[in-house]
């Protein structure tokens, strides 16, 4: 690289992260006010709250990625345009196309290192956070298998076939034991609906129960049938939402080993080849980011706006954030096409940036 371009590049590097960390930091402290209130219930201390939200971390630096790139991208920039630098720049034959390449080349590192982060680290660290807070708050621990979901609930071992995202639990079974560990009644259900904080509804019930086999050569069992039952369990649509694995979170691999098993039992699967295609383009905003961060470097006041700049970008960056989300709602509810529900967001925006260099450079 030439001179003037490591100069722009380790402003850029020096702004997005003073950025990332800044954000970080404000999101990784709320996080903290909210996770003190369950300080005290059950076995959650301070150590859990802070342990909590540093395994969290990861998950939030790879979501305020690009709002930093785009911030960062928007101070820097800002920064050169004040002290003149950018027309210098400009005058002595550097191209907008040029600046551009140089700035894709810098947040290509960012996106590079978000592809990393959320495949290697955000995945387990998220499932030790939540696990470790679900069991030090109510005692219940659950286990993934083949066979399901396993869940530990006082003296009940709770097998869930599968969970919708609304915590609907399908093809449930209950094995219950006494204080001896004996066992006293398997129940199974087609559905279970939650009610109320601590009754479930359950229906098409069957339910075989055991007697006391002591001094009986042999124990008696029998079944009994029920249409509807509500049962009464710790377990609530937090924990089941906690104890699934989020599309979100999941890795590539395990997002594509899933949607076998959801294609192979003519399940519906948009809501998670949304999040696999998610996965290969949300660390590409961060390209989006700084492009539309290029224009307000050419159009900069040397009076000021620095400050009115840097809040339309904070406002800017929560817009993406939240229409992120929007779309991949939509295309679940509307059955878009997971491909546009994923690249929709960026590529509107990147449209937008595309929009507005034409119009700096018209004028």
């Amino acid at each position: 690289m030439k001179i003037h371009e490591k100069y722009i590049a380790r402003e850029l590097l020096a702004a997005i992260l003073l950025v990332l960390a800044a954000l970080v930091a404000l999101y990784g402290f709320f996080d903290l006010i909210e996770s003190l209130k369950d300080v005290g219930r059950g076995e959650f201390g301070v150590g859990h709250a802070f342990a909590y939200v540093g395994l969290r971390l990861p998950g939030r630096i790879y979501e305020l990625m690009p709002i930093a790139a785009l911030i960062g991208a928007l101070y820097a920039l800002s920064s050169l345009a004040r002290h003149s630098e950018i027309t210098v720049l400009r005058a002595s034959g550097m191209t907008t196309r040029q600046l551009l390449l140089l700035l894709f080349k810098v947040a290509g590192l960012f996106a590079l290192g978000a592809l990393l982060l959320g495949e290697s680290v955000v995945p387990p660290a998220e499932r030790t956070a939540q696990e470790m807070r679900v069991k030090a708050i109510r005692n219940v621990v659950a286990k993934e298998f083949r066979s399901g979901l396993w869940v530990k609930d006082g003296r009940s071992f709770v097998n869930i076939r599968s969970a919708t995202p609304d915590a609907r639990l399908e093809q449930l079974r209950v094995y219950q034991f006494d204080e001896q560990n004996r066992l006293q009644f398997v129940m199974e259900a087609r559905e279970g609906v939650f009610l109320e904080p601590g009754v479930w509804q359950l229906t098409e019930v069957v339910r075989t129960v055991l007697e006391d086999a002591r001094g009986q050569a042999q124990p008696r069992a029998w079944v009994e049938r029920e249409a509807e039952l509500r049962w009464s369990s710790a377990l609530t649509p937090e924990i089941i939402s906690v104890l699934m694995v989020a599309p979100e979170r999941m890795s590539l691999v395990s997002l594509v080993t899933y949607l076998r098993h959801l294609w192979t039992n003519n399940q519906k699967t948009e809501r998670y080849e949304i999040a696999l295609w998610k996965k290969f383009f949300y660390p590409m905003a961060a390209l989006v980011m700084v492009a539309l961060a290029l224009p307000f470097g050419y159009t900069h006041s040397r009076m000021g706006g620095v400050s009115l700049q840097i809040f339309g970008g904070v406002m800017v960056g929560v817009f993406f954030h939240m229409l992120n989300g929007l779309f991949s709602s939509l295309g679940v509810i509307h059955s878009w096409p997971p491909l546009a529900s994923a690249l929709a967001p960026s590529a509107l925006f990147l449209l937008a940036a595309l929009g507005m260099l034409w119009w700096v450079e018209r004028r």
